[in-house]
């Protein structure tokens, strides 16, 4: 077994799962939500896999990213559409559209996001940290996320507990909910270190000197010739 092959093979059983679900009856997408929970754990095994092996390609990154996204829009276009064909309630094709820019929203604020983290945790000027910092940074080290429901949580709401309950429409719109108010509590954090500055280091004639972006920034804005 390999990476790759754990990935493909994610990749096969989200296929079967967007399959059930668009199956007629109550026990098919049931059976969907079982096949999609085994795809996720296959998911979650390759990447800890490819580090167990000593690390994994940049290609088997992207593909891995790349299948998880086209699963979960097979998925959700399957789920929604079969609820749809069993019920004729038009809000089910509002709900495909909603599901998939959520997780396609939140993907992409995460990479955004991780990029300005990492810029400011690599060149703060004067790293402090208070009780609250403190205790997240001990949850982390316990890999314990204080970002509660973010894009996992939000699959596997949609895609598990919506039709094992049966409740398709109203779990889909609760997971929604919270991952709007933890995405925009992540972009509030964001907000919050971003008001901080930053010093990076310029090499001069005298050695490197801390340079604060802010001034740089002022500097930018001067007009030319000065």
């Amino acid at each position: 077994m390999t990476p790759n092959r754990l990935t493909a093979l994610s990749a096969v059983l989200g296929l079967g799962a967007a399959a059930c679900f668009a199956g007629p009856g109550r026990w098919w997408p049931v059976l969907g939500a079982l096949l999609f929970h085994l795809g996720f754990v296959a998911d979650c095994m390759d990447g800890k896999l490819a580090r167990l092996r000593g690390g994994g390609s940049p290609f088997g990154g992207w593909c891995d990213f790349m299948l998880d996204r086209l699963r979960a829009i097979l998925c959700a276009a399957a789920l929604m559409g079969g609820e749809y064909l069993r019920s004729g309630q038009v809000r089910y094709l509002w709900l495909v559209a909603l599901v998939i820019s959520l997780d396609l929203l939140r993907y992409l604020n995460a990479g955004q996001v991780s990029q300005v983290r990492d810029l400011y945790r690599k060149n703060r000027a004067a790293p402090t940290r208070s009780r609250r910092g403190l205790v997240k940074a001990a949850l982390a080290a316990r890999r314990i996320r204080v970002h509660l429901f973010s894009g996992i949580e939000f699959e596997m709401t949609v895609f598990v507990i919506g039709p094992v309950t049966g409740f398709v429409g109203g779990v889909a719109l609760a997971a929604a909910a919270l991952l709007v108010i933890f995405e925009l509590r992540l972009v509030h954090h964001l907000w919050r270190i971003t008001r901080q500055p930053v010093v990076h280091s310029v090499p001069t004639a005298a050695g490197s000197m801390g340079h604060s972006l802010a001034a740089e920034a002022s500097l930018v804005r001067q007009p030319a010739g000065r």
